[in-house]
């Protein structure tokens, strides 16, 4: 498994934008698929986005396509979460978290590695 710290969580907007990093322990980043998945208070947690071993594949949760962009850097450990145009129901505290499969999946169970979180609020 990987250690998986989130940071770059915070307060904003309406509009604003935020960018979460998650930083990875492990030889072995390069070959597990990365997520990244969020809760909101009372809700379950729900899958927002995930990116293949290369970063040539992307898939994303219906509710953020188009403002959200998932992206990794490979030689730096790291996988990111670019957030645009927020909107107040984003808020929930983001998780990391990394699969051994080789395939991208939006299953919290495929994942075998998972972060602490950091929270995104966003006001209106």
């Amino acid at each position: 498994q990987v250690q998986l710290v989130e940071s770059g969580g915070g307060l904003v907007q309406a509009g604003d934008s935020l960018r979460l990093s998650c930083a990875a322990s492990g030889r072995t980043f390069s070959r597990y698929v990365m997520g990244w998945f969020r809760q909101a208070p009372g809700k379950k947690r729900e899958f927002v986005a995930n990116i293949g071993w290369n970063g040539g594949s992307t898939d994303y949760a219906d509710s953020v396509k188009g403002r959200f962009t998932i992206s990794r850097d490979n030689a730096q450990n790291r996988v990111y979460l670019q957030m645009n145009s927020l909107k107040p129901e984003d808020t929930a505290v983001y998780y990391c978290a990394g699969s051994r499969r080789y395939y991208l999946s939006s299953s919290l169970n495929e994942y075998d590695s998972w972060g602490q979180g950091t929270q995104v609020t966003v006001s209106s």
